[in-house]
């Protein structure tokens, strides 16, 4: 979460498109990140949208420039642990609404081609990412509701 919380803040104190564009890249990686672990050390009824959270975060980051960084600025490479998993999607979240929303500004001020397609197939990217997360936020409920039903049940 604190990598989340991290790109967050580094995402609304970017200024310019270049600074923008690899705090979106950021984030994106973030998101394949989370994805792919949740993928393999998640919750079982997250484990297949969380594979498709890891796809389309890779195609985000696939679909941008690749942002000239050095060892250790990666921040989805310092992700050890995710904790909570409901909270963490509910970071992610919003992290991936902040991304659309930065490169929405960014395509309304492009002045090239190239730029303006590239943060719209960004938007799709982190749209459908945003959409992979809710899904598995549903699932969390479900599966918390139906707990709560056994518990009932046996108590």
């Amino acid at each position: 979460m604190r990598l989340i919380v991290t790109s967050r803040r580094a995402l609304a104190g970017s200024g310019e498109v270049p600074e923008i564009m690899r705090e979106v890249w950021q984030a994106q990686a973030l998101a394949q990140a989370i994805g792919s672990r949740l993928a393999v050390s998640g919750p079982p009824e997250l484990r297949g949208e969380a594979l498709g959270l890891t796809e389309l975060a890779g195609r985000g980051c696939g679909v941008l420039d690749a942002p000239s960084l050095g060892v250790g600025d990666l921040r989805a490479a310092r992700l050890t642990d995710l904790g909570d998993a409901r909270q963490t999607l509910l970071d992610l979240g919003c992290l991936l609404g902040e991304v659309g929303i930065a490169l929405v500004g960014i395509a309304c001020a492009a002045d090239d081609e190239g730029t303006y397609w590239q943060c719209m197939e960004a938007i799709d990217a982190a749209d459908e990412s945003r959409d992979r997360v809710l899904e598995m936020l549903r699932r969390l409920a479900v599966r918390e509701e139906e707990m709560v039903e056994r518990d009932r049940a046996a108590g």
